[in-house]
């Protein structure tokens, strides 16, 4: 991604245009490229966000009205000795 920004500002720097517009062109670019990582990011929130509710989801018995987490009976803790 930023080889692609940094290609594209390197193309309109060497293009043969007045130094406002390829400030300009520059500009939008990097306005471009800051909405495409805030999307991307908003996914990778919105992603994980999910998960987690479906891990939540997961641990919790669906029978259960208290929400409380499944219990495993046969489990035993193992404590080291010190």
């Amino acid at each position: 991604m930023a080889g692609l920004a940094a290609g594209a500002a390197l193309g309109i720097l060497f293009a043969p245009e007045k130094g406002s517009e390829t400030r300009k062109k520059i500009s939008g670019k990097g306005d471009d490229f800051k909405e495409s990582m805030k999307e991307k990011f908003n996914e990778f929130l919105d992603d994980i966000s999910e998960k987690y509710d479906n891990v939540s989801q997961d641990e919790t018995d669906p029978d259960d009205k208290s929400g409380s987490p499944q219990e495993e009976p046969d489990k035993k803790v193992k404590t080291a000795a010190v």
